[in-house]
């Protein structure tokens, strides 16, 4: 089921088009990683399908329908911490449980559940301006949590914050999506999206330029895989014999190590082995390189992620 549909979405401010013809889907119960460079139109994009702003023209559905008939199943953690410094962790989450239109035990409830799961029992008769920025992002946190959203939607949750509050917060993601929550995710970390996203998508100039798994991604670039082998004497290698092993398109031999190239979908590190025991040649060790999220991203925009 698609819970977030958007078909050729358009925002401009005056001359400027911040989000040009972008298509997006997004369904029930995955953690959807936004990737893209600064001025890529990720914020804008969120900000439109929360109903912060209207959209020049386009189309989003939220759960087949019109935005603002299913905005109260969102839950918007904003990039910059929007909270109140003078109010207590347990006053900001009730303020905005009650914009969510929460009131009596259920907005009780929904406070009591949201300061639990963010850690933040214990603190909360503490104001805000007490609080480390960890703490400050997990509170942010809480209050897009209060009303039980079924999209939560994170706009760089993790910016500028400790390792342990960031560890926290991922490992939060999870245990909601675990729940049912689908959560839609942008960070400048790739290795949170690597970590925690089931699909992603890359946007650049306003539009979505790639989309799909990491492995998907990855196979846009390329179609071959690398091996390296340190050995205790090259010299007794063939390299033209490790060339006719099925799949090897490309051997170098430097000094004592190997390096081959082969096709992805040739499952021949086992043949490769082989050979060289066959020489009576020891293996010392065995690495694999990958094509990464970082390579994807650095190829098909040509920017580095926080540009």
């Amino acid at each position: 089921m698609n819970v977030i549909q958007i078909d050729n979405l358009v925002k401009k401010f005056g001359d400027y088009t911040a989000v040009n013809g972008l298509n997006l889907t997004i369904e029930k119960g995955e953690v959807f990683g936004l990737l893209g460079p600064n001025g890529a139109g990720k914020s804008t994009t969120i900000n439109l399908v929360c109903g912060l702003l209207h959209a020049t023209s386009g189309n989003i559905r939220l759960f087949g329908n019109k935005v603002e008939d299913e905005k109260r199943k969102l839950g918007f953690v904003p990039q910059n911490i929007a909270l109140y410094d003078n109010f207590t962790a347990y006053e900001n989450v009730k303020f905005f449980g009650e914009l969510y239109g929460l009131k009596g035990k259920g907005l009780e409830n929904g406070i009591d559940e949201a300061l639990e799961f963010t850690g933040l029992s214990d603190v909360k008769r503490k104001k805000a301006k007490t609080f480390s920025g960890g703490m400050l992002r997990r509170l942010n946190i809480a209050t897009a949590l209060v009303h039980q959203p079924q999209i939560l939607i994170m706009d760089e949750p993790t910016v500028g914050i400790d390792p342990q509050s960031r560890n926290h917060i991922l490992k939060s993601v999870q245990r909601l999506n675990e729940k049912g929550v689908t959560i839609v995710y942008t960070t400048h970390y790739m290795e949170e999206v690597e970590a925690i996203c089931n699909r992603i998508a890359i946007i650049d100039k306003g539009q979505v330029i790639a989309s799909g798994t990491k492995k998907e991604l990855t196979d846009l670039i390329s179609d071959k895989k690398s091996l390296q082998l340190t050995v205790d004497d090259a010299l007794e290698l063939d390299k033209e014999a490790i060339s006719h092993i099925d799949g090897v398109v490309n051997v170098e031999i430097n000094d004592n190590l190997i390096q081959v190239e082969s096709l992805k979908e040739n499952d021949n590190l086992n043949a490769i082995i082989a050979y060289v025991n066959s020489k009576n040649v020891k293996i010392r060790s065995i690495g694999t390189t990958d094509v990464t999220l970082e390579t994807v991203f650095l190829t098909l925009t040509g920017r580095k992620l926080r540009d």
